[in-house]
């Protein structure tokens, strides 16, 4: 497992971040996003999705659906929501075609999908580090997912 650290100054700075992450992803990849509520999950998704040609303005915090997929970029994006299950997934049979589909999975509330989630995926953990600022953990699971951060911390 590799770990990056890294701390956002502003909810522009995370977004850069996600844009970063979309460049380097190839396709296949399961980022999955953890912080309280409010913490820039959905921003960084944002990015995520201009980073890989998406029109990032589309990229709302899906709170009323489950999964919400965005095409017309060079990889489709499947943005997922899990904060309104009351308890953690014990099987992602339901999303397997969405986490494991050929585009980007990103799922807000990954915690309640683990460990259903398998061995290969990207774990983002963003924590309060003040007013706009965040601390961020980047931990790449899977031969995948490090090469991913590589190619992101190489751009």
């Amino acid at each position: 497992m590799r770990t990056r650290e890294l701390e956002s100054a502003s909810p522009e700075a995370t977004e850069a971040l996600g844009e970063t992450l979309g460049r380097a992803c190839r396709g296949g990849e399961l980022i999955g996003l953890v912080g309280e509520l409010g913490a820039g999950k959905t921003c960084l998704v944002r990015g995520l999705a201009q980073g890989l040609g998406i029109d990032s303005t589309r990229v709302q915090s899906p709170s009323f659906t489950i999964v919400t997929e965005h095409s017309g970029g060079r990889l489709a994006l499947a943005h997922v929501d899990l904060s309104r299950l009351e308890r953690p997934l014990d099987d992602e049979l339901s999303l397997r075609d969405v986490l494991y589909g050929e585009g980007v999975a990103a799922v807000e509330w990954f915690d309640r999908l683990l460990p259903a989630a398998g061995d290969e995926f990207l774990l983002v953990t963003i924590a309060y580090a003040g007013e706009a600022r965040r601390a961020i953990r980047l931990e790449a699971h899977g031969m995948r997912h490090e090469r991913l951060l590589d190619r992101a911390a190489s751009a």
